[in-house]
């Protein structure tokens, strides 16, 4: 990569995620600690293919996710420049599904369904979700997949007489969000709590990672436009496989 030292680093068929996306991790990486400042030109195509051992295609796709990140910017007949600090986009700060997330990514989603049931409220769930104890619930539980690589499980409930649809719908490829906006009660807002933990036995197993291998739980409420409780859901990703990334903003005092 131009004006920065030569590395030695290179991406591997082996990695979980696919090359362009260890691509693009290389170079924002350099971007971030500086190795390619603002304004600065990448090497030449030819080159970066040569020392990251990539083809042209793959590549491509990885620059162009760079620029929809804000990343880069292309120069016509020129090549491929950092984008100063002003013109890079925020991460985005939405809600969004596995799905869209997936899908922003270029990457395909599937899930394995590990269960899929309707059970009374208990206590705390109906307490947390504003509902009367004993109200049926839609239990959803998902490994949730990115080509074809086990990334995350999904645990979530939802209130069943939200859309009826729930029990009826196969999530090994619908859309929770989806079968949610159907039923006229999609997510509009959440709150979230995320903390680092030890893989159990159960998530190893079902994440193919050792047992004791760190892991990242989220927990989500989610609100809809009334803010009124939606769902909640719980969700442990791989810790090797997800990537959290946020800006901050200090205001003056």
């Amino acid at each position: 990569m131009a004006q920065s030292t030569e590395t030695t680093r290179i991406v591997s068929s082996d990695h979980p995620d696919p090359l362009w996306l260890q691509v693009s991790a290389l170079i924002a990486e350099d971007v971030a600690r500086g190795r390619l400042p603002a304004g600065s030109r990448l090497s030449a195509e030819r080159e970066l293919c040569a020392q990251l051992g990539v083809s042209r295609v793959t590549l491509r796709k990885a620059l162009t996710h760079l620029v929809d990140d804000g990343v880069l910017r292309p120069s016509h007949g020129r090549g491929w420049y950092v984008a100063a600090a002003s013109e890079r986009k925020d991460w985005p700060n939405r809600l969004e599904s596995f799905s869209e997330t997936a899908a922003r990514m270029n990457l395909t989603p599937t899930s394995k369904v590990l269960r899929a049931s309707v059970d009374p409220a208990t206590l705390d769930e109906a307490e947390e979700l504003g509902v009367a104890p004993g109200t049926p619930l839609f239990h959803l539980e998902r490994i949730r997949l990115l080509e074809g690589i086990p990334t995350a499980i999904d645990r979530t409930r939802v209130p069943a007489h939200v859309a009826p649809a729930l029990a009826e719908t196969d999530f090994a490829t619908g859309s929770l969000y989806a079968v949610l906006a159907e039923a006229g009660a999609e997510p509009a807002h959440a709150e979230a709590t995320i903390e680092a933990q030890s893989s159990t036995p159960l998530t190893a197993d079902a994440l193919g990672i050792p047992e004791g291998q760190p892991v990242l739980r989220m927990r989500e409420l989610a609100y809809d436009a009334a803010s009124k409780p939606l769902f909640v859901s719980e969700i442990v990703y791989a810790g090797d496989r997800y990537r959290l990334r946020t800006s901050f903003t200090r205001s003056p005092d």
